[in-house]
């Protein structure tokens, strides 16, 4: 019996983790307090003052294959370019956090 219970935890653990959108697990609001501390002096309304082609709306993350958490965060991380690295300035946590607040602007169209 103890077999078959444990059996079903591990099946209903495995399925609830296996349906958690990476963009679910992220504070969307805590993003948006992050972001405008640390980027939108060159993000506001997700433009770009350091080159005005690459935007934060979504169809410019779409142009540049960026519109991904994974890419975000990436780029948020490491920098490029014009961009400086936000690593030790911000936690992992945090990053993801912020990420996920352009992603969810950028599918409002930043309104």
């Amino acid at each position: 019996m103890n077999k078959i219970l444990s059996l079903i935890l591990l099946l209903i653990t495995l399925l609830s983790f296996s349906f958690t959108s990476p963009v679910l697990a992220a504070d969307v609001a805590q993003g948006g307090a992050i972001f405008s501390a640390n980027c939108a002096s060159c993000h506001l309304g997700g433009r770009n003052v350091v080159n005005a082609a690459k935007t934060l709306q979504k169809e410019d993350l779409e142009k540049y294959d960026m519109y991904s958490l994974e890419k975000i965060v990436s780029q948020v991380t490491n920098g490029k370019a014009a961009m400086p690295s936000f690593k030790g300035r911000l936690d992992a946590q945090q990053i993801e956090d912020v990420a996920s607040y352009v992603l969810a602007q950028a599918e409002k169209g930043w309104n």
